[in-house]
């Protein structure tokens, strides 16, 4: 079960997105920790949702599906809101290393950003019934995939930040400036989407 659940967390969190792209670039900036701090929020948020789904708390998932529109509308507002706050950033120092609270911002940030997509749950009861892994089953079960799933997420950001920290030293501020801008604008582009998607389904 551990074993089907990081298979589930490393399927899950691979796909390039805005999660992705704001571990990349705070790896490159601020180094390693800040890029796993944010993937592990990421991380953390897909065990919540993969927990609902495996122990079929249908009432936690149909509460959030039920509101589904405002947190996806919380979201793309603050998906936009990290990307012109991205874009317009000075580089931060390349030897510097961010303080705690600076890790916990980027943990909660992702976090937060992540559990704004309830259907995420549906996502994931889809995959454990592909693979046979019910609500119905024992408990310790459920622990082994939902516990495999943090860990599975947990190593893609891992090798994601270790990646692209790697090239960290090699960047000078020029490149890093357009490195924000780049990311920046891409990032508030996923957000517009999202509202632009939510205001064509409002009609």
């Amino acid at each position: 079960m551990l074993l089907k659940g990081m298979v589930i967390g490393l399927a899950i969190a691979a796909p390039v997105g805005p999660i992705g792209l704001l571990c990349m670039r705070r790896s490159l900036e601020q180094g390693r920790a800040a890029g796993l701090a944010t993937g592990l929020g990421a991380a953390s948020a897909d065990a919540a949702y993969g927990a609902v789904a495996a122990f079929g708390l249908t009432a936690i998932s149909g509460a959030l599906v039920a509101q589904q529109l405002w947190l996806n509308l919380g979201g793309g507002i603050f998906l936009v809101y990290l990307g012109v706050r991205t874009a317009f950033s000075a580089p931060a120092d390349a030897a510097g290393t961010p303080p705690v609270m600076g890790l916990l911002k980027a943990y909660s940030s992702t976090l937060l950003l992540t559990l704004t997509n309830p259907l995420t749950i549906m996502s994931f009861a889809a995959v454990y019934a592909g693979l046979g892994l019910n609500a119905g089953g024992s408990a310790g079960a459920a622990v082994g995939v939902v516990s495999g799933v943090f860990l599975g997420s947990a190593l893609w950001w891992l090798l994601l930040s270790s990646g692209a920290s790697m090239l960290r030293r090699r960047l000078g501020p020029l490149a890093l400036r357009r490195i924000n801008i780049l990311s920046g604008g891409t990032i508030a582009l996923f957000g517009l989407y999202a509202l632009a998607t939510l205001a064509r389904h409002a009609r």
